[in-house]
C-alpha cells in the first residue's frame, strides 16, 4: 500500500526532497503548492510530480492527498500544520516546529486528539556525530554524561543572503532578520537526539548586530530583531547542561559543516570539529573523522542545484558516513541524492514508515517540542538580559496514538 503526498513550498529544499519520495516505495502520487504558481509547475515538471494545486486550502480539500510535507519560510509552519492536522492530514514539516509555546501545545494536542502522524525534519538527528554519541551513549561508553555543546553556525555571507533574496522578494531584510535562537532545532536536537533527556531552564545571552547593512536592523525586521549571534546555556533533567552556539555573523566555514557537537563524561568524551573529530579518554585521544565523514553524492555543479547558491551546496550533496546503518532504507536511495550530512534519505524513510505503520516517528511531535521550545524561551531569556527562565515541558511521547 502507498499513500499521497503533497508537496508545500517549492523552494531550494523541496526539491531534493520530491526526488526522495517519488524514489520510495511507500509513497504513489506527489502533488506540489506554492504561493508562486509558476515554481510549483516547474517542480512538478522537473521531478515528474503528479501534479499541481493551485493554493494550499485547495491541497487539503482533496480527498487525492493524505500527507504533506511542509517546506516554506520557517516562521510559517505552526499554523500550517495545524491548519493540515486538523483537515486529516499526516504532516512532515520542516524545522522549527513552530515560534510560540502556544503553537507548539497546539500542535502535540492536534496529534494526540487525531491519531495522524507528525514528524519534523530534524537534519541533526542524522547528524554523524549525533548518530555516534547516541551509540556509545546506548553503551556507557562516555560513563555518566553531564556536558554537551551543540553549534549552528551558519555565516550570512555564506550563502544565507542569497537564501533570503530568493524566498524573500523585495522584502527580503524584513525576514532575514530571524531571530538566532527561534532557529535552535539543529544544535539543540543534535544534542538531545543523542542525550536521552530535555532542558529544563535556560540563560541566554545575545549579540547585537554591527554590520549595518539593514538586516539584523528592528526598524527593518519583521521580527523587530538586532540580534545576529546567540548562546544559551541551558541545565536538563536528570543533572547536568549543554550550551548551544546560534551564529550568523562568525568567522567559520559553515559551508563545510554547519553544525558541531561535542560530548563530555565521567569516562570519556567526543568532540567533532569543521574537519576533524575526536574521541577521547583518560588514556589518550582517537581520531575518528572517516567514521564521521559522509561521502558526496552529487557534484556541487549538478543542474538541480541551479538555483541554491554555492555556498550552500554541500548541505544538498552530502551522503552517508561510515557511521550511518543503511540497512534499513530502501535499496531504491542506494545511489540517490543525500544532504545535510546524510540526514535526508533517513528523515524521508521516518516518515513513510510512521505513516504506513502508525508508529511515531523518532522526531514525533514530543520530540520535536523538547528540540524547539528551548529556543523560543532562550530568545526570550536573550531580550531579558539572560534571565534564568524555566522551560515548559509537554512530556515523553505516549507509546502509540
Amino acid at each position: 500500500m502507498t499513500f499521497s503526498i503533497g508537496i508545500v513550498g517549492a523552494g531550494q529544499f523541496s526539491g531534493q526532497f520530491a526526488k526522495l519520495f517519488r524514489a520510495h516505495p511507500g509513497v504513489g502520487d506527489i502533488h506540489v503548492t506554492d504561493l508562486l504558481p509558476e515554481r510549483a509547475e516547474r517542480l512538478a515538471a522537473a521531478e515528474r510530480l503528479t501534479g499541481t494545486f493551485p493554493s494550499f486550502d485547495a491541497l487539503l480539500e482533496s480527498a487525492d492527498v493524505d500527507a504533506v510535507a511542509i517546506f516554506t519560510q520557517r516562521w510559517t509552519h505552526g499554523p500550517l500544520v495545524l491548519q493540515a492536522l486538523r483537515a486529516g492530514k499526516h504532516v512532515y514539516s520542516a524545522v522549527p516546529m513552530a515560534i510560540t509555546e502556544d503553537e507548539i501545545a497546539a500542535i502535540v494536542g492536534a496529534v494526540r486528539d487525531t491519531g495522524l502522524t507528525y514528524m519534523m525534519g530534524e537534519t541533526s538527528q542524522y547528524n554523524p556525530a549525533t548518530v555516534h554519541a547516541r551509540n556509545q551513549i546506548a553503551e556507557g561508553a562516555f560513563g555518566r554524561l553531564f556536558y554537551a555543546e551543540g553549534d549552528y553556525v551558519h555565516d550570512m555571507d555564506l550563502g544565507f543572503y542569497d537564501a533570503y533574496r530568493y524566498s524573500g522578494g523585495d522584502n527580503w531584510k524584513a525576514t532575514a532578520s530571524y531571530p538566532p535562537l527561534l532557529y535552535p532545532t539543529h544544535s539543540v536536537g543534535g544534542v538531545l537526539g543523542a542525550w536521552q533527556t530535555h532542558a529544563v531552564s535556560v540563560s541566554a545571552i545575545g549579540v547585537p548586530d554591527e554590520r549595518g547593512d539593514g538586516v539584523f536592523d528592528k526598524e527593518v525586521s519583521q521580527f523587530g530583531n538586532d540580534l545576529s549571534n546567540a548562546t544559551a546555556l541551558f541545565e536538563v533533567a536528570g543533572g547536568g547542561s549543554f550550551r548551544t552556539n546560534e551564529f550568523r555573523r562568525v568567522g567559520y566555514p559553515s559551508h563545510i559543516r554547519e553544525s558541531r557537537f561535542r560530548f563530555f563524561g565521567t569516562d570519556a568524551s567526543m568532540e567533532q570539529l569543521a574537519t576533524v573529530s575526536f574521541w577521547q579518554d583518560k588514556k589518550g585521544v582517537r581520531d575518528i573523522s572517516e567514521l564521521l565523514r559522509p561521502k558526496p553524492t552529487l557534484p556541487a555543479d549538478d543542474p538541480s542545484l541551479q538555483h541554491i547558491a554555492p555556498a550552500l551546496r554541500d548541505a544538498f550533496t552530502s551522503g552517508s558516513a561510515p557511521v550511518h546503518d543503511r540497512a534499513r532504507l530502501p535499496r531504491e536511495f542506494d545511489h540517490m541524492p543525500n544532504g545535510h550530512e546524510g540526514s535526508h534519505h533517513f528523515l524521508v524513510d521516518d516518515f513513510v514508515t510512521a505513516v504506513a505503520t502508525g508508529t511515531l516517528p523518532p522526531v514525533n511531535a514530543w520530540v520535536a517540542a523538547r528540540y524547539t521550545l528551548p529556543g523560543i524561551v532562550a530568545h526570550e531569556s536573550a531580550l531579558r538580559g539572560g534571565a534564568r527562565l524555566d522551560i515548559p515541558d509537554f512530556g515523553d511521547a505516549p507509546n502509540s496514538l
